[in-house]
């Protein structure tokens, strides 16, 4: 008899036990964030961290840019710039999205409803160019001391502007240069003119001159550390004192590549990033790399594991 009560007891206790367990899984999942890129674990070959996670409470958050002493980001629909400890300096409201940024010295640009807004380093509009085709997506921005270059994700060319929106040059049109399968198309122009561009649907990294001959090209599909996986990769790119910092979509990571296109070291392998949703990039040194997830509209700051940066 009191093997059988022994016995209910702990029937009983394993219904219990079992019951409390869906319970509290059910209860994870209910409060469980609905929106990605709020989990972050670092990967075996990770070399960086996530020292900072800033939400502006802005609205959808699309494009970072950074300057040595501010941190400039836009969205839907704003463009706002912050000291280095996250204090608003000025806000700018747009008419429409945000969908790309750059900064040169005193001046960022900023491309919104396929023109490009012009602002001083207050927050002041200075001029607004364009627009320059029909039908356009601005995807990228990029400002040197003479030019500005601009991607058209739609038109699949890259126009070389001066510091006065005048076209001096339009690369890619209508002659198949560049294959971009979706809205992912970045830019980068250097201070000796030399021109970089994503040319995700081949999987690779294209140098350029401004005038837009092919001089060089890096990138391959696979899925190793030093290729690009899936469709439209890489989603975006900057350059850094080491070579190239890239973003990707399909396997949302964060790598460096070194001048060449070598692999050197993973930023971000392992995370909870929205895989379709890559990140966009900025880094004024090489030493700090902010990354604005649209998924989560959250401001991501990595900085390499020991290190002494603070931001």
């Amino acid at each position: 008899m009191n093997k059988r009560i022994t016995s209910i007891i702990i029937t009983i206790l394993i219904i219990l036990f079992a019951g409390y367990m869906v319970i509290d899984v059910a209860l994870k999942e209910k409060v469980k964030p609905d929106v990605p890129g709020t989990e972050l674990n670092e990967g075996p070959g990770d070399k960086w961290t996530v020292k900072n996670i800033f939400t502006p409470l802005l609205g959808q958050l699309n494009a970072v840019a950074v300057t040595n002493s501010s941190i400039i980001i836009a969205g839907e629909p704003y463009i706002a710039s912050y000291d280095t400890s996250f204090n608003l300096n000025w806000k700018y409201t747009t008419q429409m999205s945000v969908t790309a940024l750059a900064t040169y010295h005193d001046k960022i640009y900023a491309a919104t409803g396929g023109v490009i807004i012009v602002l001083d380093n207050k927050g002041e509009k200075i001029e607004e160019w364009g627009p320059f085709e029909s039908n356009s997506m601005i995807t990228s921005l990029s400002a040197n001391e003479n030019y500005v270059a601009v991607a058209d994700a739609v038109n699949k060319m890259v126009l070389i502007l001066d510091k006065k929106g005048v076209v001096k040059k339009l690369i890619g049109q209508d002659d198949g240069q560049f294959i971009i399968p979706s809205p992912y198309f970045d830019v980068v122009l250097d201070y000796e003119n030399t021109l970089y561009v994503a040319n995700t649907g081949q999987k690779r990294i294209e140098s350029r001159s401004i005038e837009g001959k092919l001089l060089n090209y890096f990138g391959e599909s696979g899925i190793g550390p030093e290729a690009f996986c899936g469709c439209c990769n890489p989603s975006h790119f900057i350059r850094i004192p080491e070579g190239f910092v890239t973003s990707e979509k399909g396997i949302n990571r964060i790598k460096i590549l070194n001048g060449s296109g070598g692999f050197v070291e993973y930023v971000s392998s392992v995370n909870k990033f929205m895989a379709s949703v890559p990140l966009d990039l900025a880094s004024s040194d090489g030493k700090i790399i902010y990354a604005a997830n649209p998924a989560d509209s959250k401001l991501y700051i990595f900085t390499r594991i020991n290190s002494n940066e603070t931001q």
